[in-house]
């Protein structure tokens, strides 16, 4: 089976592309043959972009402006004889460029594994059972289901539309959703029909606005519309982050400051009858060791691990960006059903003709009796009870499936379990659950059931909060079957079916109603209310508002949808965080506030605020109540843009989650847009920063918590590299304007460069978390990277290695003038050391003393690593003469050891005595409170 993109599928009825696909309207392929498509056209996908060949990766690296000088300079070196010392440079300058390739392709790795990561799903009908596959998989042929939020994931030929809208946009370049039809367009002449004349056919990419649909595919990957134009979506470019667009202005500053004081250097140098040459390559190799060109690298590495850290725990992020925002979060706004609870929606009461029966079983699995009183009934004998079970079952577009799985290890070896499961929304799911529990799973599938034939559907929408089919009946009768929200519902019937008769809702009976939804609810019960009427002279193009009018009430059902188990802890730390979290949901006030108390949620002096309420506030009254209000009942989607507008307009970071295609305007006006994994659109999924795999509230907090480390992280390597290229800087400065002898040679430099800023600096991006972290405040976003202490640390530190680096090489060549080399060791394995050493005081914003140096073990291997390599440089005999090194004995070791942990201890002692000085104030104040 070939893709054909030149048939004018449009023209031709739905029989026909049958059989020209040699597929099924209602089966669809069976899984066989759509492996065997697939391995013949390939998968659904688009050609990638090009991407840069491997070798450019790795001359990129050797383009920097001081390193081409460097180059040039070594050349110099070796015209003048100076062969193992230009072979040497050039060798840790191709060791440089490979270690920041490989930090450059595995950042690229990362990023590849986010967008597989985040593909879109399709719903697809293969042997007559509806799977949820990756896009990537579907053949032509295939038999694909589309619902209002879902990306269009090949080019289809519709042969079912209910009200069906496709938002276009993205081909044709019109915004106004088109309204779809399943009939064979006329074609009279032989031109060929634009493509937004094409409304049988759904295409690649496109957005589902509205209504249902199913086609079959034919069209995949490449032979598509959209893949048609593909090489234009393939020139786009992964933008920076606001950090690495910062951070590289501030590496242009450095190196501007760098190349100054290098220049000093070398003329102080030059002045105190030091060699020209000498100086120059010395001034040189300085400036590349002091320019922190692996910087951008190195973030994006930083960045690149935390995602896939994040991923390991749920939470994809789409865009870079968001990594640095989710650190300043303030506010989390949540949806409850799914989120903050478990999404396994199960009906346990049903209430009609003023009993309340109870529905036994739990989850997806169709076990439970049906009880009223304590005494088990029949359900299929209860006349209102049958027909209550029946609209459920019908107004419906959930699946109940199983798989059936060994279970060895419980059951037995040959033994199989079933394993229950809900294909679509999980609201759906219970009621088809419910209906299977009453009327029997093959009744529920429609085996020997008295349902009749589904002719139209109307789909749910925010508005009317309803949903309704038209059945049309085995004798040729039509009727209309509903479900939705009790009072919209109520308020479009005129009918009650009470005691097994249809009689007038009258008004003491539609407030009885009213009540028992309110009890129901107050029990953290969803509930839905359930109406039907006969149509007579139905016709396909009535409005909803007429169908829907002088409806028959029938009955309500109550469904929990219980909190997980985890929440509750994961608020806690989210208040401990500074973070304040924000209930938002479509169900009854009553509902919400027995969850919320559940969790935790309502504290203090917390409001709940309705929607109708908020509908009466204006933007600015919105904004001042926000602050003290934690739950938001019955509210529309569009209620959530102006939730997130009043909490951004009083300085908050707001991160909002949704799943609906109404969600997309909050979730992009939002901070941090998160969408549902699991149930969210591909709309949503489109607008959101981060996507929750398993759409969980504690992996939102989890997230939360990774982009914190991650510039935390960002901040210990800059706080290192920085404070180390200082050290590196001064004590060639203070030396030269001094007027001392150099104290490090060029090959010296560029060796401490080499085993400093590489494994060390990389291994300080994979640090663990410090332990208060959840328990700090968030940063403000515009916060300056050198914000709290950070840029004083830097300056003070690397003048502490520096000046101890300088005062260690004195007293040692000041005993023996004539042994520079001994002196210029000592000076090189010190600054090693002290680098070293300052490592570990990255690694807390207190002090040295604050953490476990063995709780990093991949910083402890990389320090053990670089110290192997200096002691290699210092006693091999074949590479003393490289390095310009000799052998040292004890005491020189003490001599660097002291002077090489004095700027850490230094730093180390004032961290503890400032805690100390701030704990015991804090405790002072803490008791004139309490006196």
């Amino acid at each position: 089976m070939e893709t054909r993109p030149s048939q004018k599928w449009y023209s031709l009825a739905a029989s026909e592309v049958t059989r020209a696909l040699k597929s099924d309207m209602n089966q669809g392929l069976s899984q066989d043959e759509a492996e065997r498509r697939l391995s013949k056209s390939g998968a659904n996908q688009l050609a990638a972009s090009k991407r840069k060949p491997l070798y450019a990766v790795l001359l990129d690296q050797f383009k920097d402006f001081m390193v081409l000088i460097l180059f040039v300079a070594t050349l110099i070196s070796y015209f003048l004889g100076e062969y193992l010392d230009a072979i040497t440079i050039i060798a840790i300058i191709f060791i440089n460029g490979v270690l920041g390739f490989i930090q450059e392709a595995r950042a690229e790795r990362s990023l590849q594994a986010l967008k597989d990561l985040a593909s879109p799903m399709a719903r697809v009908i293969r042997g007559g059972q509806l799977f949820m596959i990756p896009a990537s998989r579907l053949v032509p042929g295939d038999l694909v289901v589309l619902e209002a939020g879902d990306r269009v994931p090949a080019d289809l030929r519709l042969f079912a539309a209910n009200r069906l809208e496709i938002e276009e946009s993205a081909l044709t370049g019109e915004s106004v959703p088109v309204a779809k039809t399943a009939k064979p367009l006329d074609v009279s002449s032989a031109d060929a029909v634009p493509l937004g004349d094409q409304k049988n056919l759904a295409f690649m990419g496109t957005m589902v606005t509205g209504g249902t649909g199913q086609g079959l595919v034919v069209s995949t990957g490449m032979a598509t519309e959209i893949g048609k134009i593909a090489h234009l979506m393939n020139e786009a470019e992964i933008a920076q982050t606001p950090l690495q667009i910062r951070l590289e202005q501030m590496g242009k500053i450095l190196v501007v400051v760098a190349v100054l004081l290098t220049a000093v250097v070398i003329g102080a140098g030059v002045w105190h009858g030091h060699d020209l040459f000498t100086m120059f390559l010395a001034g040189v190799s300085l400036a590349v060791a002091a320019i922190p060109e692996g910087l951008p690298a190195i973030v994006t590495v930083a960045l690149a691990l935390g995602v896939q850290r994040m991923i390991k725990r749920n939470a994809i992020v789409r865009k870079l960006p968001s990594v640095e925002t989710l650190g300043c979060a303030s506010v989390i706004c949540s949806d409850k059903t799914g989120t903050l609870t478990q999404n396994k929606m199960t009906v346990t009461h049903i209430w009609h003709g003023d009993s309340m029966y109870e529905v036994g079983g739990s989850g997806y699995e169709p076990l439970g009796a049906f009880t009223l009183q304590g005494k088990q009934i029949a359900p299929d004998r209860d006349q209102v009870m049958a027909k209550l079970l029946h609209i459920a079952q019908s107004c419906n577009n959930a699946q109940l499936t199983y798989e059936e799985e060994k279970a060895r290890r419980l059951l037995g070896m040959g033994k199989t379990v079933k394993r229950w499961q809900v294909i679509g929304d999980p609201t759906e799911g219970a009621l088809k659950v419910l209906a299977a529990k009453g009327l029997g799973f093959e009744a529920e599938r429609g085996k020997g059931s008295k349902q009749g034939v589904r002719v139209e559907e109307l789909p749910f929408d925010s508005e009317r909060k309803m949903m309704s089919v038209v059945e049309q009946m085995g004798d040729g009768s039509y009727q209309l079957l509903t479900k939705g929200a009790a009072e919209s519902l109520l308020s479009r019937c005129s009918h009650i079916m009470w005691n097994g008769q249809v009689q007038p809702l009258s008004a003491t009976m539609r407030h009885r109603i009213l009540d028992q939804t309110e009890k129901m609810a107050s029990q953290a019960l969803r509930v839905l209310g359930f109406a039907y009427k006969p149509l007579q002279g139905y016709r396909s193009g009535q409005s909803a508002e007429l169908k829907e009018s002088d409806l028959i009430f029938v009955g309500l059902a109550g469904m929990i949808d219980p909190p997980r188990e985890e929440v509750r802890e994961a608020i806690n730390l989210c208040h401990q965080a500074g973070i304040k979290t924000v209930m938002i949901t479509g169900d009854h006030r009553i509902t919400a506030e027995a969850i919320a108390r559940q969790i935790g949620l309502l504290r203090g002096y917390a409001e709940i605020m309705e929607g109708r309420e908020l509908d009466r506030l204006t933007d600015e009254e919105l904004a001042e109540r926000a602050e003290r209000v934690a739950v938001y009942a019955r509210v529309s989607p569009e209620h959530k843009l102006r939730i997130v507008k009043a909490l951004r307009s009083n300085g908050h970071v707001v991160a909002m989650t949704g799943d609906g295609v109404n969600d997309a305007p909050a979730i992009k006006t939002a901070d941090i847009g998160i969408a549902m994994g699991i149930t969210g659109t591909d709309v949503t999924k489109e607008a959101a920063d981060l996507v929750l795999r398993d759409d969980n509230f504690a992996t939102i907090v989890a997230a939360v918590e990774e982009g914190r480390n991650i510039y935390d992280n960002i901040r210990k390597f800059i706080r290192y590299l920085l404070a180390s290229n200082v050290g590196e800087i001064l004590v060639m400065f203070f030396a030269m304007i001094l007027g001392m002898p150099l104290p490090l040679v060029p090959i010296q430099i560029l060796w401490v460069n080499l085993v400093t800023d590489g494994l060390p600096a990389m291994a300080l991006g994979i640090d663990p978390p410090e332990a208060d972290t959840m328990y700090q405040k968030p940063r403000d976003k515009n916060e300056n990277i050198f914000a709290r202490g950070l840029g004083w640390k830097i300056i003070s530190r690397g003048f502490l290695i520096g000046t101890m680096t300088l005062l260690a090489f004195w007293l040692t060549w000041r005993e023996n003038p004539s042994d520079l080399v001994h002196a210029q060791t000592v000076a090189f394995v010190t600054l090693v050391m002290a680098q070293l050493i300052h490592v570990f005081d990255c690694r807390s914003q207190h002090s040295v003393f604050h953490r476990n140096i063995f709780e990093n073990k991949y910083l402890v291997w990389a320090v053990i690593s670089s110290i192997v390599l200096v002691l290699g440089v210092v006693y091999l005999e074949a590479l003393q003469p490289i390095f310009k090194t000799t052998d040292l004995y004890m005491r020189d070791w003490a001599l660097i050891l002291v002077a090489a942990g004095i700027p850490t201890f230094v730093a180390g002692m004032g961290g503890v005595l400032r805690r100390r000085h701030f704990g015991a104030a804090a405790r002072s104040t803490a008791r004139t409170v309490r006196s």
